[in-house]
């Protein structure tokens, strides 16, 4: 805020002094006070947008360091960093499924200088399952989309499961179980509600990560996973791991043999995570628009995008009107989805 209020004591000053010269007395004077205190916060919106970082910008990661968001959030910041000669420092602040670095940024002041590189779960998943949630998922300024990471439905290389279809006559014939990088995350929410509509007798194992998961799933002490495609791609390249199906409209250029869930019937199974940032609610346009357009310029640079592809985004952009109506959208779906699955944070 010291930018900001340097800029209104400027202008403030400026503003009385062009005054005093004027012949203007009791009433005349007094109103053109009341005027300027009323104007210049739109005289001063402008330039201090222009000057947007005045100081170091904090990116609040809502999760622990090395994860998915983490990742991302690290290399967009090199390239802020050097477009705008101002310091990016990534704040990561995890815990409570990603509510407690969410909540500091909903906390913040609105002045550009506090943002956060939120997901599907902090921003739209954490409203239908937790209670008494300490911000509100709609109350932030969306700023852009950033990435998707479709997920797929992989099985181990031993299961003589070669099909959604076929895994679902085999989860009604008997108990089967699926993995889950934790309570309440995607992979929990999606796999529940698979298994619900299609009566599989299926017991969620949660892990604490992705990693381990994996890693169970490859020995076979669980029999399914929805995993991220970044976490399964080269275990299925390797043959380690089967993919049953994958997310999204069209096939993946790496894997264009495993059909997607939609060309088999199951379009509601692909709820890729997605990530994006925003500002506390409040925040100038202008502010805005200069973090979305110096977003959409570092995912366009060389030297990090074909990294961040390669480890499995599915980098997108979106203006922030955009990304404003997907986010409330996506509130809505993981709501139902939620709802049906009915999972809890306590499952």
């Amino acid at each position: 805020m010291t930018s900001r209020c340097a800029w209104l004591r400027a202008g403030a000053t400026k503003f009385a002094a062009t005054a005093i010269v004027l012949p203007l007395a009791g009433t005349l004077w007094h109103s053109a006070r009341m005027i300027a205190r009323r104007a210049l916060p739109f005289l001063a919106l402008p330039a201090f947008a222009q000057n947007v970082p005045a100081r170091p910008v904090r990116v609040i990661v809502p999760f622990p360091p090395g994860g998915t968001t983490d990742v991302l959030a690290r290399a967009i910041g090199a390239k802020w960093q050097e477009a705008w000669g101002q310091q990016v420092v990534i704040d990561n602040r995890g815990g409570g499924g990603g509510v407690i670095g969410t909540e500091a940024a909903f906390r913040a002041a609105p002045d550009g200088h506090t943002l956060v590189l939120g997901n599907n779960q902090t921003h739209a998943t954490n409203a239908a399952l937790i209670a008494n949630l300490p911000y509100d998922a709609a109350g932030f300024a969306a700023i852009t989309l950033v990435a998707r990471v479709p997920h797929a439905l992989v099985v181990p290389a031993a299961s003589p499961v070669r099909s959604v279809a076929a895994l679902v006559e085999r989860g009604r014939r008997q108990p089967t179980s699926y993995a889950s990088p934790s309570a309440g995350s995607t992979a929990h929410i999606v796999a529940e509600t698979f298994s619900r509509r299609n009566g599989l007798n299926a017991t969620h194992v949660p892990y604490r990560g992705a990693a381990p998961a994996v890693q169970d799933l490859v020995a076979g002490v669980v029999d399914f996973m929805m995993a991220s495609w970044a976490s399964v791609a080269t275990l299925v390249a390797d043959g380690r791991l089967r993919a049953l199906g994958v997310g999204g409209d069209a096939r993946f250029a790496d894997a264009p043999d495993v059909p997607t869930l939609s060309e088999q019937g199951f379009a509601y199974l692909s709820a890729d995570a997605w990530f994006g940032y925003f500002a506390p609610a409040g925040t100038a346009e202008p502010i805005v628009a200069r973090v979305h357009a110096a977003t959409e310029a570092a995912l366009t640079d060389a030297t990090i995008r074909p990294r961040l592809e390669a480890a499995g985004f599915r980098l997108a952009t979106m203006p922030p009107a955009q990304f404003a109506r997907f986010h409330r959208e996506e509130i809505a779906r993981w709501a139902a989805l939620v709802r049906e699955s009915g999972v809890t944070v306590s499952d």
